[in-house]
């Protein structure tokens, strides 16, 4: 009677449900517009589990019958991690994700509907910067309104088992308890890349371009003549294009005899710190320091997801690697997740026992 169910709205390929399901809450349901995600959700998570669907044009009274959920259930645990590039600081063109601008305003219906036990919101550090925009102040007036516990902060997911560094938004709402709650971090020392990934980690050497076609997805991009020879004189672990700034043969012209600015795209990650943040683009050398520390190629596919913090034999049911990288990229870090889960199931036996105890 005591179980907690979630339903994780703009689950796409189940990084979230992941995290939560590992913890120990049961998955309801994931629901996503994009019908791609429905393989990989399912693979993972548990078959019949994906629901394919618009949340803007998605009624409270058909997900209430078709899933069998109650309101004002204290069991019950909204998730909604909307699509976040509309709010990122990364400059890039905002008119394909205006669309997106207004989920956690489409989400918050849900929540007024069902009164859940627990909501929780992930999202990109932009969103509480703009949070009168975004719709999040008045989101969170309406749940200290109506009796929620709030928790809203910027964390960094390295703190919480998540072998990179990244700065996200969470909010975590309950309503069970007096008590505010937040993702429960990992005890010791942070993990680096080199805990994760490498030869003894079970990653063979591989070369730029390299095709796996077993689902441990050990596949790289293929990589030009030019960025083979850039790479072979960027030093190991953690080098940079400053190996050959004023290389006229090699050097971008837009870096060329530049020592300063921005030193992270061609650059090779460090085995002894944490990942940069993966992006969707992290299998591409030319986006970031996303260069292996010590192989000539950038990151492969599962080595993006381990630094994500995914299972080792996580499924990406995908059909190309930049399809693969989007959702990899996108996905809120599972070991983030589960920090949040744990919190809330620590709350909620917490909650239990003292009823048990006062009864």
């Amino acid at each position: 009677m005591n179980k907690l169910r979630a339903v994780d709205f703009f689950c796409s390929g189940g990084g979230m449900s992941c995290g939560m399901q590992e913890a120990g809450i049961q998955i309801v349901a994931g629901i996503d517009f994009d019908k791609n995600c429905k393989q990989t959700y399912e693979a993972n998570i548990g078959k019949g589990k994906f629901i394919h669907e618009d949340v803007c044009k998605l009624k409270e009274e058909q997900i209430e019958e078709k899933l069998s959920l109650k309101k004002d259930d204290d069991n019950l645990i909204l998730i909604g991690c909307s699509p976040c590039q509309y709010w990122s600081i990364i400059n890039t063109d905002k008119k394909k994700s205006k669309k997106s601008k207004n989920l956690l305003k489409e989400f918050r219906r849900f929540v007024e509907y069902f009164n859940p036990g627990y909501v929780v919101v992930e999202n990109v550090p932009g969103v509480l910067r703009r949070e009168k925009e975004s719709g999040l102040k008045s989101f969170i007036k309406w749940l200290k309104k109506n009796g929620y516990h709030t928790h809203c902060e910027i964390h960094e997911v390295s703190n919480y088992g998540v072998p990179q560094h990244r700065k996200r938004f969470t909010l975590i709402a309950n309503r069970i308890t007096e008590k505010e709650l937040a993702p429960i971090p990992v005890i010791g020392r942070k993990l680096n890349v080199d805990d994760v990934i490498g030869k003894k980690n079970g990653f063979p050497e591989v070369q730029q371009g390299h095709k796996d076609g077993t689902d441990f997805m050990h596949t790289v991009a293929g990589l030009r003549k030019i960025n083979l020879d850039r790479l072979a004189l960027t030093p190991k672990n953690g080098g940079t294009r400053l190996a050959y700034v004023d290389n006229e043969e090699l050097a971008p012209p837009c870096h060329k005899g530049k020592k300063d600015g921005f030193k992270d795209v061609y650059g090779r990650m460090w085995w002894d710190r944490p990942a940069p943040t993966i992006t969707t683009k992290f299998f591409s050398l030319s986006n970031g320091r996303f260069g292996h520390p010590e192989e000539d190629r950038a990151i492969s596919l599962r080595e993006g997801a381990v630094l994500q913090s995914f299972p080792r034999d996580y499924k990406f049911k995908t059909t190309s690697i930049a399809e693969t990288a989007r959702m990899i990229g996108n996905a809120v870090p599972p070991k983030y997740a589960e920090a949040i889960a744990k919190s809330i199931i620590e709350n909620h036996k917490n909650a239990i026992q003292n009823q048990s105890e006062s009864s």
